[in-house]
């Protein structure tokens, strides 16, 4: 990353910024590089057989991959195979490379094959660690001062039509599973401690700001203490009636919101 950097034009004393290390290393990193190429300053890359890709392609390659989704090259799929990174090397590179030698320029890129993390387009990181290192600490610090138990809270649903895993079937033959045309949900809101407390409601229909205020009253008969609940931002958790039944209680119970995901 630093060499890519440099070779855009970026200062050794700005890219140090930018990576959080000593002047001296990027110095070092550059001195290699002009010396040698991209190999002179990897072992990793350096190993194994000469591949089809040059130093400037394969550090195109890793950058064109590296948390990059594969939907901003016009593909239909958001996670990166073999196959995938092979019509890339094609399209940018105009070279044909097997699924093999997919593989082998992965590995000198220091790549592996791993099961992704999933998250919301929606979600703000600098949001969400701000909650998570200033406005999640002043909540249990509040807590603490008061006695109060901190809950978090959600929704869920689970449909009787629905059959997860796997089943035995002759090979060659895929199996199918029938279902009934009529549907049932079993809707469930629940809420849980940092200490394994736990309390839930078992519901038809859809959540509503009144259904939200009867579980609510459940929680705070289940507790001796003040409740303090963290919820997501659910127009069903903000609605008027809601905030009402919360002022209502007079501080024996507080909501906190979530930041958007």
């Amino acid at each position: 990353m630093a060499i890519q950097m440099y070779e855009k034009g970026v200062t050794p004393d700005r890219i140090a910024d930018i990576l959080d290390v000593g002047r001296s290393s990027v110095f070092e990193w550059v001195a290699k590089y002009r010396e040698g190429g991209l190999a002179a300053i990897s072992t990793k890359f350096a190993s194994g057989r000469p591949t089809v890709l040059d130093d400037s392609e394969m550090i195109r390659l890793y950058v064109m991959i590296n948390g990059k989704d594969p939907r901003v090259y016009s593909f239909g799929m958001a996670l990166w195979t073999r196959a995938l990174i092979r019509d890339l090397i094609k399209k940018v590179f105009d070279k044909e490379v097997s699924l093999v030698t997919v593989g082998r320029l992965l590995k000198k890129l220091g790549m592996s094959a791993q099961r992704p993390l999933y998250r919301s387009w929606k979600q703000d990181p600098e949001r969400v660690e701000r909650w998570k290192r200033q406005e999640y600490p002043a909540i249990k610090a509040r807590a603490a001062a008061v006695g109060a138990t901190i809950l978090f809270a959600d929704e869920a649903s689970v449909r009787t039509d629905y059959h997860a895993g796997t089943t035995w079937a002759p090979v060659g033959q895929t199996p199918v599973v029938t279902g009934s045309a009529v549907r049932h949900a079993v809707k469930m809101v629940s809420a849980i401690g940092q200490r394994g407390e736990f309390s839930f409601q078992v519901h038809e229909g859809s959540m509503n700001a009144e259904r939200f205020i009867e579980f609510l009253q459940c929680l705070l008969h289940d507790f001796d203490t003040p409740v303090f609940l963290v919820v997501d931002g659910s127009s069903v958790h903000k609605a008027k009636a809601v905030t009402q039944y919360v002022a209502s209680t007079q501080g024996r119970l507080e909501l906190f919101f979530l930041p958007p995901y």
